[in-house]
């Protein structure tokens, strides 16, 4: 199948599922709780989890599986390429220790990488599906997208998930344990989804530990926690976050002269950057799946946010920082321009899709579909729902199930 086709004319069999009897989905809501660790079930009074669920044909997620998987590919050329192009590294908009280690990687190795894992987050449009963004640095969404979405599924007889996640990175770690779960430790939505990814590396045999990145110990490039040595790194702390430790604490091992396995490879922060589709004609490689799934991208000088373009920080992440005409608060929008007109290095201006909304629980919702490869293979979706063509922090988590 042709690039230019991939992703067009396939949003008609997307569909909100029925909603669970309330005693059903308490069940599935306590489970998802205790046996998954997510222990920030709601805000407010509002349950992030949704009672029912996006219903997909089998084989329009082949096609965004497929899709996922071209896109992976092309991203991975280009982490691969960027620590040897120095030039394009400053156009990313990277803080500068992280742009020099990325650089210093291409001389004196990157780490070694193992279990290579993404997110492409995929929206439903008047165009077909596009993809606002990948997360290839720390993507999140193993509990919705593997424990959350099985309990759903065994409500739904006829009905399957899309894959697991979770055991897909599993089965990449392998028995190279132990494994550190480096994490910010003071966040408990990390700490939860880390809780998650320990148990079912124990459940395989693997011990894991939960660790904060700077209680990892460095010595000839090998990581050691506890007096452990370390077989594998699983890396949930942003790249742009480790400068922050200070020098003493050897994050520029997660960038380069590391020979502990890691996943993800701090140099995957290059990638990670929005205004990658700046220099993509600049790099070696083909980008033909990107340049059809993602839309139109430009430098942000002199662009404000209207009925045609979008403004995005560099290295925003779960929706924060976008700036949409009508959806962003006005008093935030305002903010993101100032800002913009005074760093236009540090955003980008995005062409704005109109986004397709769904019925739901007598309202409208705004679907995502995160599609999740772990070393270039589709293994899940992360699904989320907003009540705003905004998906961020507020949005609601859904299963995501297939129909054959």
């Amino acid at each position: 199948m042709a690039a230019e086709t991939v992703v067009a004319g396939l949003t008609t069999s997307l569909a909100v599922g029925d909603t669970l009897p309330a005693a059903v989905f308490r069940q599935v809501w306590l489970d998802t709780v205790f046996e998954c660790f997510k222990l920030d079930p709601q805000f407010g009074d509002t349950s992030t989890l949704a009672p029912w669920p996006l219903v997909m044909k089998a084989g329009e997620w082949a096609v965004l599986a497929q899709t996922a998987e071209r896109l992976a590919a092309e991203t991975l050329a280009a982490e691969l390429e960027l620590p040897h192009r120095p030039g394009l590294l400053r156009e990313l908009a990277l803080p500068r220790q992280c742009r020099n280690a990325i650089r210093e990687a291409a001389s004196r190795g990157a780490p070694p990488a193992i279990a290579r894992v993404m997110r492409f987050d995929f929206h439903p449009t008047a165009q077909g599906w596009q993809v606002s963004e990948v997360n290839c640095d720390v993507p999140g969404g193993f509990i919705e997208a593997s424990g959350f979405t099985s309990m759903m599924a065994a409500r739904f007889p006829g009905l399957r998930p899309a894959g697991d996640p979770t055991a897909a990175l599993v089965d990449a770690l392998g028995k190279s344990g132990p494994v550190g779960l480096v994490h910010a430790t003071g966040y408990l939505d990390d700490r939860q989804v880390m809780h998650f990814l320990q148990r079912a590396l124990r459940d395989r045999g693997v011990d894991a530990l939960l660790l904060g990145p700077d209680e990892v110990a460095w010595k000839d490039g090998f990581a050691s926690a506890c007096g452990v040595a370390l077989g594998a790194i699983y890396r949930f702390f942003p790249g742009e976050w480790l400068p922050n430790l200070g020098w003493r604490s050897g994050w520029q091992h997660y960038f380069r002269d590391s020979k502990t396995p890691q996943c993800n490879p701090a140099t995957t922060l290059a990638a990670q950057s929005k205004r990658l589709p700046l220099v993509w004609d600049r790099l070696g490689g083909s980008y033909d799946t990107w340049r059809s799934a993602l839309p139109e991208t430009r430098a942000a000088q002199g662009v404000v946010p209207d009925d045609t373009w979008v403004l995005k920080a560099a290295l925003g992440r779960v929706g924060e920082e976008v700036g949409i005409k009508g959806v962003t608060a006005e008093k935030e929008l305002r903010k993101i321009e100032r800002w913009a007109r005074r760093r236009p290095k540090c955003w980008i201006a995005q062409r704005r899709f109109e986004a397709l909304a769904l019925p739901a629980g007598g309202g409208s919702i705004y679907p995502c579909i995160g599609v999740f490869t772990v070393d270039g293979k589709a293994c899940g979706a992360y699904g989320r729902a907003a009540s705003r063509a905004l998906v961020d922090g507020n949005s609601r988590d859904v299963a995501v199930l297939l129909e054959d």
